[in-house]
């Protein structure tokens, strides 16, 4: 099973954190979540996202969820893998250097990496996804586009695959987003 680092952050999205970190793990994978200047024992806070038929999402407060490994201790070699979940926490992550360093990390060596929502915006800051195919929220659609990437703008419950690389619009793609991810991974699940 693969070894794989989550990029977290406060008010990232509560379903987009919570739901990959424990599907991941109950297929055997062993997932480690982080956050710049947290250290294992440390919680985030997340937001809840939903839509109400407003212009764009409502956010409600989250659950605070637990960091399980110290960001400063990361080596990004001795992962398998990548997610990144969306919310607010990508808006800011991509302005800290070590994580943007750590996500190139990924899609430079080809590694697999799940980013949903708007964890496109760490993607797109990275430099590296010109030309290849992504899903994002889409608001996040200009920063795909400008970054070389060509936006995917599937159904909320959809997923796209392009490679190692496997991104979805919103927590309602779970099942598409996760199933891809796991597909990657080469995760087999006996029943």
């Amino acid at each position: 099973m693969s070894k794989i680092l989550m990029l977290c952050g406060d008010f990232g999205e509560d379903y987009e954190v919570m739901v990959p970190f424990q599907a991941l793990q109950a297929v055997g994978h062993t997932v480690h979540a982080v956050a710049p200047d947290k250290k294992s024992g440390d919680y985030v806070m997340t937001a809840i996202h939903d839509f109400e038929g407003q212009q764009t999402y409502s956010e409600k407060p989250g659950h605070r969820f637990t960091l399980n490994a110290t960001f400063a201790e990361i080596d990004p070699a001795k992962y398998d893998a990548l997610v990144v979940p969306g919310g607010r926490a990508p808006e800011y992550l991509r302005l800290n250097s070590r994580v943007v360093e750590i996500t190139r990390h990924f899609l430079s060596a080809d590694k697999p990496v799940a980013a949903i929502c708007h964890g496109a915006q760490l993607l797109a800051a990275t430099g590296l996804i010109k030309g290849r195919k992504v899903s994002a929220y889409p608001a996040c659609q200009i920063e795909v586009e400008l970054a070389g990437a060509e936006y995917m703008g599937i159904a909320i419950d959809g997923a796209v695959t392009d490679g190692k690389l496997v991104t979805a619009p919103a927590w309602p793609a779970h099942p598409a987003w996760i199933g891809q991810f796991l597909a990657v991974l080469g995760t087999r699940i006996a029943l």
